[in-house]
Formats: C-alpha cells, structure tokens, sequence
C-alpha cells in the first residue's frame, strides 16, 4: 500500500488545526458531561426514595375526642383524687373506666393506659383547648415507646406504675443514639454517668422536669414511671409552642418534636389511625 506523502502547512494553518481540534474535543466533553448529568438527573427522579416534607404528613391526622361524661377535669387543671378503678368494671361504672374497658376490648390496648390517655386528653381540653391533642395521638405513641407500659412482659398495675420500671439503654453516644451526661443525679434512671430514657412514655430527666405535673392533683411529685403522669407530661410537650394537632403540620411537627425520625411518626400515626377507628366501631 503507498502512502501518500503528508499535506504541508503552513504554521499558521497548524495552529488553526491545533484550535479546531481543541474546541472539538471541548464539546464533545461538554456533551458527554450534558448527557450523563442528564442521566444522573433522570435516575434520581426514577429511583428517588419517597422523602416526606417534615412539615406536612402526607395522611389525615388521628383525631377521635373523648366525651367521658363526668370524669371531666377539675378547674385546677387536675383530676379529682379517685381510687384507682377496676378494669372488669362495666358500663354501670364511672363513665371514663367504662370508656376505656370498652375501647380496650376493640383495640387491645390496656384499659388502665386508655384511661391515663383519655384523662390527658381532658385536661389538655380544659388547659389548653386550641391544642386538640387526642388521646389516639398519645396512645399512638404509648404503642411505640413502650406498647403502653407492658414492655419487657411488664404489666400495668392499678396505680398506674408498670410492675417493673420501664428504663431505656444510656445515652451514650454509641451509634445511633445521643450522648447525654447524666443530669438529674441518677435520681429517675439509676444512672449517675448517662441520661436515660424511663417510663411509659420514655422522657430523659431534663424534658421531665420542664413538663411533668401530677395527673390526679393530689400534691405528691410527678412520676414518670406513672403512666397518668407520663401521659399527661407528654400532652403537654405535643402541645408546647402553641401546636394544633387537629391540623396536619401542628400534628407532624408535634410528633416528630417527640422524636426527629419520619419512620417514627409513621408508626405513632398508624397506631392512633387504627386506635381512633377501632374506637367507632
């Protein structure tokens, strides 16, 4: 095969060749970096996991009111000091303890948590009414926290207190969890080294101390292991910074304020959805 001999050119002309032979590879790079952006950018609205605004749930909000006649709250913001009912009452009993063995019998939920979950929901009604906490909302998250105080095989005795203390993993920092030295003296959780979480509703000391009050007003401290106290304590925190639960950003923001995690508040809205319609059944 004879090879022709090469054109000649002239210095100019090479460097004219040089520059187009440039901007030729610089589009082509300009290209390929267009198509595989575009790529990338088609993948990610094909395969992008469904990511919720944490502002707005994307589901009705739980929302079923408790009418118990007359278990309603006294004017101190308190439940009068009753002894504590029997869950094998009926209908013929006082009108809050039948609610709840009725609604217990359809939602498989302990009718001494429901009780503690309907007198918090009163007392929120008469304290602060524009909040609209439901006892649904807080049995929602009474199920995730410590499937209402029965956790580990404990059981709820008539006192309200699990038949044995309900008390998290410490606060450490290990991964996953939050590093939280101890704060209270280890006088709630046992532990003079890390925080922990305790009771039904799973409060760490601090978050305690600012919104615990005693559920029956008869005086003595609050307790978290107290599912009355611990549920009452934890309306109050839904409801703190004005929140309307009724509505879904006061209800999505109040939940995930309890626990910065979009699967949780999943979980506590499918506990309170299905609780709320079992109880009109």
């Amino acid at each position: 095969m004879v090879v022709p001999p090469p054109e000649k050119t002239t210095p100019r002309a090479s460097a004219r060749g040089r520059a187009g032979n440039l901007v030729g590879r610089l589009a082509l790079v300009v290209l390929l970096l267009v198509f595989v952006a575009g790529g990338a950018w088609a993948l990610s609205v094909f395969n992008r996991p469904e990511v919720h605004d944490l502002a707005d749930p994307p589901f009705p909000v739980p929302f079923q009111e408790v009418e118990p006649g007359s278990a309603a709250p006294g004017v101190a913001g308190g439940v009068p000091p009753q002894a504590a009912p029997s869950q094998q009452q009926t209908a013929s009993a006082e009108p809050l303890t039948a609610w709840a063995v009725a609604v217990s019998e359809k939602t498989d939920i302990p009718a001494r948590a429901l009780r503690a979950y309907a007198v918090a929901d009163l007392i929120m009604q008469s304290s602060q009414p524009a909040c609209r906490v439901s006892w649904a909302t807080l049995a929602g998250i009474g199920r995730v926290e410590s499937i209402h105080g029965t956790i580990h095989g404990a059981r709820l005795g008539e006192d309200g207190r699990p038949s044995k203390p309900i008390i998290g993993i410490p606060l450490d920092g290990r991964p996953g969890v939050k590093a939280i030295n101890d704060s209270d003296g280890g006088t709630l959780d046992g532990d003079t080294t890390w925080d922990r979480a305790v009771g039904p509703m799973q409060f760490i000391p601090t978050t305690w101390a600012k919104y615990a009050v005693r559920a029956n007003g008869d005086g003595n401290p609050p307790d978290p292991q107290n599912i009355d106290d611990a549920a009452l304590a934890a309306a109050r925190y839904l409801c703190s910074g004005g929140r309307d639960l009724a509505t879904g950003q006061g209800w999505w923001s109040a939940v995930l304020a309890y626990n910065q995690s979009v699967e949780y508040g999943q979980k506590v809205f499918s506990g309170a959805d299905a609780y709320a319609r079992a109880s009109l059944g």
